[in-house]
């Protein structure tokens, strides 16, 4: 399908969703704008009468007024409806251009959040996102209101043609075609401008990378002390100028198509006006044809001008908006089942010959991997970094889903139950845990917002577990002290965040706790004080601890060795260590780092 032919399809699509959005700021804007654009064929109509009522008068010898105050309140009329119509035309387009924007930003935010992780991590995917997040709610309420404007416009031109009609059809041929190639010129440049911007959008995200490296204050200490700032600024003018180029071949484009039609449409003005002048003097037309002849002249070259640019920069807003139609086309894989999840409170997991392969790739990151969590125990998974550890909790999860085996949650396929209820039995501290821009207790709450953003005790309860009250309790305001560096005055050490995460993965009533590399930002005394009370944390859930630190792992009921997404070894720390097999040689080899 050629972008004409998208533009066009997008058009009615478009006007569902604003019509959709808000119906009655639709019809404001629609009825306002063909109402302001007749209004300028009635007054060339009252200004002919005018001229032509003052000539009678004056020729039938009269010096009254009278006759013309009819038609002057008319016209009176007309220009006060007229400027009504134009400013209420500017307030529902402003109060529409608003609804929009929070009901499109809105769709596309929504939809987002039904798509598989997998999506996130594919720069092609990545294109299409920063392509539907480029300003589409402003492209949005900008087609709206140009292609409105168009066909509001366009009644003008009718209703001006019409009235040029009766005095010199041949002109009004002339100025109509005159719009034609006006409109095509016009329509290949929005095209051409489109295309480039669509063209740049990997160069786009490169260019905010580097400012990124730049700006960004966890990117700033590296890229100083490596003195990479003028490398980054150097390959992000690099990117500018290009565009900078590329644009100035466009903005050349336009001014030989502007300056064409204005000249074209100069030339055609003043060669219908020696024509009707030449008609006058034959006594063909009345000076109020003259007179409304000028006027329509003057006006009509200006309404097809504002015609072809409402279009045609409606129909570069319809390409930009397919770019959202584009993200919402893309359906989530993963798909919702329909049995409910048990509601034990220790869930038993089965995981049968699971074989998984990120997208792109060709090597599986886990092979033919079989193990049974029994309900209430705790696992550690260890390993060396690419054995698939984190890529097995992720399935568990149902981030991804594998491409051959399954994982049963009780003796269910997980698969069988909805997402949104399957993420609701498990807690997880990630590895890149969030630093929620947020007060303390929020950061806790947002574990289970939906019952602790109103419960200040439970969330103090929840701290305290986690071990992270004291810390919270010298903060100038407590629970209640704004965390983070982007709005707030006041962060936390980066164990000081983990133990936050912890506390917040606590708060959800799980079956299934997932802990990966949980104490991978704490000291060793923050690590001993954590897992020496990882036994209550944790007790009636099953849980699964992802470390490299065999210190913390041997506490876990059982611990699986995985090596190139297979399991090699399985056992308590002294079974594993009496079989001097690989997790011995990995944890006399931690062992001796340590000392």
């Amino acid at each position: 399908m050629n972008s004409f032919q998208t533009s066009i399809s997008t058009i009615s699509w478009a006007f569902k969703i604003t019509w959709d959005t808000n119906s009655r700021l639709t019809a404001g804007v629609v009825a306002t704008a063909i109402l302001r654009n007749l209004l300028p064929a009635a007054l060339v109509l009252v200004v002919k009468s005018l001229v032509n009522t003052i000539s009678e008068t004056q020729s039938s010898g009269e010096q009254l007024i009278w006759p013309i105050l009819p038609v002057l309140m008319l016209g009176l009329t007309i220009s006060i409806v007229e400027v009504l119509s134009r400013n209420l035309s500017v307030y529902f387009n402003e109060r529409l251009r608003d609804e929009i924007d929070i009901d499109v930003s809105s769709r596309i935010l929504e939809h987002a959040a039904t798509l598989d992780l997998f999506y996130f991590e594919d720069p092609r995917f990545q294109d299409i996102m920063a392509r539907a997040r480029q300003n589409t709610a402003g492209h949005f309420s900008q087609f709206i209101t140009r292609i409105i404007d168009a066909a509001a416009n366009s009644v003008q031109i009718i209703s001006l043609a019409v009235i040029l009609v009766f005095i010199e059809p041949f002109i009004t041929v002339i100025f109509l075609l005159l719009g034609l190639p006006y409109m095509l010129a016009h329509w290949k440049l929005a095209k051409l401008r489109y295309q480039t911007e669509h063209s740049r959008t990997s160069r786009r995200r490169w260019t905010g990378y580097y400012l990124a490296q730049v700006l960004d204050r966890g990117a700033i200490p590296e890229t100083r002390l490596l003195n990479l700032a003028p490398l980054f600024i150097r390959k992000f003018s690099a990117l500018m100028a290009g565009f900078r180029n590329q644009n100035q071949d466009i903005y050349q484009k336009g001014l030989s198509i502007r300056i064409t039609f204005s000249i074209l449409s100069t030339v055609g003005f003043y060669a219908a006006c020696a024509w009707v002048a030449y008609q006058a003097l034959q006594g063909s037309l009345t000076i109020g044809d003259v007179v409304i002849f000028l006027a329509v002249a003057v006006r009509l070259p200006k309404s097809i001008e504002n015609v072809v640019f409402a279009m045609t920069n409606a129909l570069e807003d319809a390409l930009y908006i397919s770019n959202m139609m584009e993200l919402l086309a893309i359906k989530p894989k993963i798909v919702d089942g329909f049995v409910p999840v048990p509601a034990t409170r220790h869930a038993g997991i089965e995981i049968r010959d699971l074989t998984f392969t990120y997208p792109g790739s060709k090597q599986p990151v886990l092979d033919h991997l079989s193990l049974t969590i029994r309900p209430g125990e705790s696992l550690a998974l260890v390993g060396e970094n690419g054995a698939g550890k984190s890529t097995l909790v992720k399935l568990i999860t149902r981030f991804y889903d594998p491409d051959s085996g399954s994982i049963l949650m009780d003796g269910t396929d997980i698969r069988e139950f909805p997402v949104r209820k399957l993420h609701e039995k498990i807690s997880f501290v990630f590895q890149e845990f969030r630093r929620f821009e947020a007060t303390a207790a929020e950061n806790i709450a947002f574990g289970n917002w939906l019952e602790l953003l109103d419960a200040p005790g439970q969330v103090e309860k929840l701290a305290q577990l986690a071990g992270v009250d004291d810390i919270i309790s010298r903060l100038p305001q407590g629970f209640d002290t704004p965390l983070g560096r982007m709005f707030g005055e006041h962060t936390l050490s980066e164990g000081q965040w983990q133990k936050l995460a912890i506390a917040r993965a606590l708060a959800k009533p799980a079956s299934l706790l997932i802990l990966d590399e949980p104490s991978s930002s704490l000291d060793a005394r923050a690590e001993f004080e954590l897992f020496s009370r990882f036994r209550d944390i944790s007790a009636g859930q099953t849980s699964i601890l992802i470390s490299h630190r065999f210190s913390t792992v041997s506490i876990a009921d059982r611990i699986v060795v995985m090596d190139s997404g297979r399991i090699i070894e399985m056992g308590t720390h002294q079974e594993l260590m009496a079989l001097s097999g690989h997790y011995a040689s990995l944890y006399d080899l931690h062992q001796r780092k340590l000392s």
